[in-house]
């Protein structure tokens, strides 16, 4: 089987044009990455070319071994849907998870996304938190998210309660909320494993002034995810522009909501 003609591959060509036309991709801003099934690895290995090793400041054993197809450092998400054989590649980790290897793609030169420490530590976090369910790491610089963090304090049970409140959707589709991380310096191993930390409570973090990450089982959960949060939040942008709240849905019509569609939500933001 082609490479080009993986799911994992298809479903990172057409998330990315979605996301460009969202505007949420600009220039080189986003990355994502995917954990490749083995059933999906198997039916292609034999178009596998090795690279060379290249070691990580980090080690993650729980996955060692893995393959996993990652958007290229510098990278335009409008060009990879035409160009993924230079836009995307394949890497798999060692067997001790400190070091990966290019398998395939990068064909003009290039590497991995910068933010690989944030791609790679999450995985590990949402592989364990999930029991393997969770195969995609997704960051864009969806713009009401990034509006909102200038506005709202940056705590998790603040931000998950306004983006609550704007749609009922959201409690329903995060009930577990939005981690917040205050502003850090991108694609470096700290903002990883900062963001892992958060991964294993949330699905959902937003990088302040910067972008978001999410996790999930499939791109179009992780991409839905972060739609739905940033329509809230371009409607919790709107309110305030229009002078504020003068009604909201309260903390127990939204527990009744989480009871009803049997979910479990953030305790912090029922407040």
């Amino acid at each position: 089987m082609n490479i080009l003609d993986l799911s994992c591959v298809n479903d990172i060509r057409n998330i990315s044009r979605l996301i460009f036309k969202k505007g949420w991709g600009e220039a080189n801003g986003g990355n994502i990455s995917i954990r490749i099934p083995a059933d999906e690895i198997n039916l292609c290995k034999n178009q596998f070319v090795r690279g060379d090793e290249v070691k990580l400041p980090y080690t993650m054993p729980g996955i060692a071994g893995e393959y996993f197809l990652v958007t290229g450092t510098g990278v335009f998400f409008r060009h990879i849907y035409d160009s993924p054989e230079e836009s995307l590649g394949i890497v798999q980790l060692n067997e001790t998870g400190d070091a990966y290897t290019p398998v395939w793609g990068y064909t003009t030169g290039g590497r991995p996304t910068s933010e690989l420490s944030s791609h790679l530590l999450s995985h590990e976090v949402r592989k364990e938190i999930s029991n393997g369910q969770n195969r995609i790491i997704l960051h864009t610089h969806a713009t009401n998210l990034i509006a909102m963090s200038f506005v709202l304090p940056l705590k998790a049970e603040i931000v998950t309660r306004e983006l609550w409140e704007m749609m009922s959707e959201c409690l329903v589709l995060f009930p577990e909320g939005v981690g917040v991380l205050d502003w850090m310096m991108p694609g470096k191993s700290e903002i990883g494993y900062a963001t892992a930390e958060l991964m294993k409570a949330h699905r959902l973090v937003l990088w302040a002034h910067h972008g978001i990450f999410a996790a999930g089982v499939s791109m179009d959960q992780a991409f839905g995810l972060i739609e739905t949060a940033d329509k809230a939040a371009e409607m919790l942008l709107k309110v305030m522009a229009a002078g504020g709240k003068q009604q909201a849905i309260s903390a127990e019509q939204l527990q009744q909501l989480a009871d009803a569609f049997n979910v479990v939500p953030l305790k912090e933001a029922l407040y």
